[in-house]
């Protein structure tokens, strides 16, 4: 990979604090969210193109993870969202192993299922929920 596709970290900065310690650590190992761990997704931008960093509360099951773009109930979705939208190849680190896996908004009772998992993985997803109108978007990548 060369600098030029060096991804961007977040400008968010407990979001940015979060991927540089991962980075430094070469695993997300210990990263922590509320004493839960976290697994770093890698993007790329809708219209820049440009890969970028999410770290998202760790949600598995049988080799797959969930993107959940909750935002912490804002109205609007997450910038992430409509990268993973346009762009569905994405890159998950979780502990040292980097997965690259296919994203796919999932609905009905396959979102329902995710959704359930997310909660119990992270309990603040339900709480987010009630904050918003819209109905939380659930990616699943295998």
């Amino acid at each position: 990979m060369g600098m030029s596709e060096q991804p961007e970290l977040s400008p968010e900065g407990w979001v940015r604090d979060q991927t540089e310690k991962i980075l430094e650590q070469g695993t997300t190992d210990g990263v922590l969210i509320m004493d839960r761990p976290v697994v770093l997704f890698t993007t790329t931008g809708a219209k820049s193109g440009k890969k970028r960093y999410v770290p998202l509360m760790r949600v598995e099951e049988n080799g797959k993870y969930a993107m959940v773009a909750s935002k912490g109930g804002d109205p609007s979705h997450p910038s992430w969202y409509h990268n993973v939208k346009a762009h569905p190849q994405v890159t998950a680190q979780d502990g040292a192993t980097v997965y690259e896996l296919t994203a796919r908004e999932v609905e009905g009772a396959e979102r329902e299922h995710w959704w359930d998992l997310a909660v119990a993985a992270y309990p603040p997803y339900a709480e987010y929920q009630t904050k918003t109108d819209r109905l939380i978007p659930v990616f699943v990548l295998e």
